[in-house]
């Protein structure tokens, strides 16, 4: 049964027991959808007569939030994946050279998939930023809180993803990748916090009057 299928008691107890997953990945994306999710409430309640010069705008980002949730839920089980492929790396027989050379290359690949789920989940949660703070002076003024919410939402997704990018990085030893992983994930962390200051900022300010 898919995650998004549970009830969120029942989420929230798998994710409170002992089981490996659903773990910290999986708590991002979530985290991340959630923020979707603001941001098509926001977008929706953005049309109307008062709205009409930004409706096809409101309606295309609604709409781009909502394809996110979906896509957020196939994030959500690629993470259970790349950890159910790391232990069963993990688990692989290392009784002569032969099998230490393969389950070590086997954990390097599970490594390298445990870094870029994250890594994507990042990405993406990087472009619904961008899109939130470019309609954010546009955007219905009642619920501009939940917009912030969204961004909150949004950005902690990404701080908790890098966590699990980081300390999967020591387990990739092809040359270079780590370190261009280490780039990507910096440059989006940077982005990111610069997009949620920003938009609390003028959120603030619009609440303020």
């Amino acid at each position: 049964m898919s995650m998004y299928d549970q009830t969120l008691r029942g989420f929230l107890k798998e994710a409170a027991s002992k089981a490996p997953t659903p773990g910290g990945g999986s708590v991002a994306a979530v985290a991340a959808a959630l923020g979707a999710s603001m941001g098509s409430m926001v977008a929706r309640l953005t049309q109307g007569p008062r709205f009409a010069a930004v409706q096809a705008e409101m309606t295309d980002l609604a709409e781009r939030m909502e394809r996110a949730i979906a896509e957020l839920e196939h994030v959500l089980q690629q993470d259970i994946d790349a950890f159910g492929q790391y232990m069963a790396a993990l688990g692989l027989p290392k009784a002569s050279e032969e099998e230490k050379a393969l389950r070590s290359k086997a954990m390097e690949a599970a490594a390298e998939r445990s870094a870029e789920v994250p890594l994507g989940l990042m990405r993406q949660c990087s472009e619904l930023m961008q899109s939130l703070a470019d309609i954010l002076d546009k955007a219905n003024k009642n619920v501009i809180s939940d917009l912030a919410i969204a961004m909150l939402m949004l950005e902690a997704a990404v701080q908790s993803a890098w966590i699990t990018v980081e300390i999967n990085l020591s387990g990739i030893k092809a040359e270079g990748v780590a370190e261009e992983y280490r780039e990507r994930g910096l440059a989006l962390i940077s982005q990111c916090q610069s997009l949620k200051m920003d938009a609390l900022h003028r959120v603030r300010l619009i609440i303020q009057g």
